[in-house]
């Protein structure tokens, strides 16, 4: 077994890299992810390996990106586009939506479109309007998209190549304030693929589940409780389309609590809905409604407020505890 260590960024760049050199139909195209690496150099150096024809800049135009991936797509190509910033999307929303996610549909079947939206999303770094968003409830929403958002190094890098060799298209949500986080991976060792969730922490008095950027502060709230003589358990979400329901559902049926930690605003999320499905399928396994934490339903707040805004250990605590003594 060989450990790399290497940030989340650097995962990411070797999974592209990596992908790239086995498959030649692998593209990667986007505003500024050529030369320049792309503005959190999750490409940095693609271009000078493998070209200009392989790795390219385009237009400031989401639509035309994501528009061209699909007619690449169609013709045997495995496009990877990036969007950039999460909100910097949205001008693409109509083609993800209206084609990339109905086409096999359109098609019945005799059509797929293998390609890749990269999105680095969420907050945690500072960014003003526009440029940190959380928008996965958007495409989760949208029959025919399958969405991940990994929370660890390993599973950014496993992730990205899953998405990558899928027939199908493949939203990848890539939290911005994790891209420097370091950790040591074996890149050989395979994760568990698309659809599948994780226990990444033990726990017997309360399931805290979370994707993307929720599990760090979830995993801190774990640690903190465990010296105050209470056991959390964590689950990463990792794959919100498809979901997992079995080893959630599993987690919570263990300890008969639940919370849900993610940073969107929390009406009419994906918190919501995986409160919802472990509310219909643990009903009678539950000691307690299930809770969630969440951002505020809210605009995104300047960076001198986003704190506030973000779900944090204590306030994922203070949801613990109305579990456990039904505090309100």
């Amino acid at each position: 077994m060989t450990l790399d260590k290497l940030t989340m960024a650097q995962a990411l760049n070797q999974a592209l890299r990596d992908a790239m050199t086995e498959d030649s139909s692998v593209l990667v195209f986007g505003e500024d992810v050529g030369p320049l690496g792309g503005v959190f150099r999750i490409t940095d150096g693609l271009t000078a390996e493998f070209g200009t024809d392989r790795c390219f800049d385009t237009p400031l135009a989401e639509s035309g990106i994501v528009g061209m991936a699909v007619g690449l797509a169609m013709n045997g190509m495995r496009p990877v586009v990036e969007m950039q910033f999460d909100a910097f999307a949205y001008p693409a929303f109509e083609q993800i939506v209206s084609h990339v996610a109905k086409y096999r549909n359109r098609t019945r079947g005799r059509v797929s479109l293998p390609l890749v939206i990269r999105v680095p999303y969420a907050g945690g770094i500072g960014g003003v309007e526009h440029h940190c968003d959380s928008s996965e409830s958007y495409y989760a929403h949208t029959p025919g998209l399958h969405v991940l958002a990994p929370a660890t190094v390993a599973d950014a890098y496993g992730l990205l190549r899953e998405a990558i060799a899928s027939p199908d298209p493949v939203v990848f949500l890539e939290p911005k304030k994790l891209y420097w986080t370091k950790e040591e991976v074996d890149l050989a060792e395979r994760v568990p693929g698309i659809g599948s969730a994780a226990v990444v922490r033990e726990g017997t008095d309360a399931t805290l589940v979370a994707y993307g950027p929720a599990v760090p502060p979830a995993l801190e709230a774990a640690e903190i409780a465990a010296t105050e003589g209470r056991s959390l358990q964590v689950v990463d979400v990792r794959s919100i389309v498809p979901f997992d329901d079995t080893t959630v559902c599993a987690a919570v049926r263990s300890t008969g609590r639940a919370v849900v930690v993610a940073e969107a605003a929390g009406f009419a999320s994906v918190s919501s809905e995986i409160a919802a499905r472990v509310s219909e399928r643990c009903f009678h396994d539950l000691a307690a409604p299930v809770r969630r934490v969440t951002g505020f339903d809210i605009p995104y707040p300047p960076p001198k407020l986003e704190h506030f805004h973000l779900p944090s250990a204590d306030r994922i605590l203070d949801a613990v505890d109305d579990l456990q003594w039904g505090l309100s």
